[in-house]
């Protein structure tokens, strides 16, 4: 179908993944497109929050942009999440591919770029097929403590991974997200891992070469950037250039603030709000 200024092609697709599929929308521009974009989405973010991202770089950059939702998640959950064995890992090192090989597959000839939102760009060092990708951009993503984070953040941290959401989570066998007011629902070894890397003090790096696959980024030549900003409360500065270091001397690093665009916050999730859209030039400069 065409949007409603006739100038960008959208096409819903399902991407096979394991024993589920990936849902997905595609948007691109009329003519075939040179560059295309996975956007590989923040924990508990909706691929439809991307959309005016994703719409934006198809009608005014002319690239095509595929927008998912990882498994058991969203659009893509098939069944009850507390019946879900789907980790964190295996949305990073499955999913994330997965979506990846499928923009390959349709625009073979064109440069694949991928943009990673928090979770979507924190295992990018650890993933199998990064001699596939031309361009890795990371936003907002980092390898956080809990001691990152500032007051009064730091205190509805604390509750998220040692008060009463670990009991709920427990008790029903998934989290409840929407209920208890931290956003959207996970399956529960999504929570569970994300808790064990957010509270360890070296996030998931010791499980390199153990659990996760070896970290081989730096001996890759694709270009990285990652991009911090100052009002960031859920992954600070200082937890987005630790997962820079794991990507590399080469990996560049950028500094956002409100003021810098004129808005008055961006935030972890305002990055790619349609309010800040004055921000989206920046991040594929």
């Amino acid at each position: 179908m065409l949007d409603s200024n006739q100038t960008v092609l959208i096409e819903d697709v399902q991407i096979p993944v394991g024993d589920g599929a990936l849902s997905g929308r595609i948007y691109r521009p009329v003519a075939q497109p040179e560059t295309v974009v996975v956007v590989n989405s923040a924990t508990g973010v909706p691929r439809d929050y991307y959309k005016h991202f994703a719409q934006w770089l198809a009608s005014d950059r002319d690239i095509a942009c595929l927008i998912y939702d990882y498994r058991e998640f969203g659009h893509s959950k098939s069944g009850p999440q507390r019946r879900s064995k789907i980790s964190m890992a295996d949305w990073a090192l499955q999913d994330i591919p997965a979506a990846r090989a499928e923009m390959r597959r349709r625009f073979p000839l064109a440069q694949q770029w991928s943009v990673g939102h928090s979770l979507g760009g924190m295992l990018g060092p650890v993933q199998p097929d990064i001699d596939k990708i031309d361009r890795m951009i990371c936003v907002c993503s980092g390898l956080v403590k809990l001691g990152d984070h500032p007051w009064p953040y730091r205190a509805l941290a604390g509750l998220f991974w040692y008060g009463h959401v670990p009991l709920v989570v427990r008790g029903l066998g998934y989290l409840p997200g929407k209920a208890l007011g931290f956003g959207t629902d996970l399956p529960p070894k999504v929570y569970w891992q994300w808790r064990k890397w957010c509270t360890a003090p070296q996030s998931y790096l010791p499980e390199i070469g153990d659990t996760l696959p070896q970290a081989t980024w730096q001996d890759s030549n694709v270009p990285v950037d990652l991009f911090a900003c100052t009002d960031d409360d859920l992954v600070p500065e200082a937890a987005v250039w630790r997962l820079a270091d794991l990507y590399g001397p080469k990996a560049r690093r950028h500094l956002l603030s409100p003021e810098e665009f004129g808005v008055p916050e961006i935030g972890h999730i305002g990055v790619f709000a349609r309010r800040n859209a004055a921000v989206w030039p920046r991040l594929i400069a």
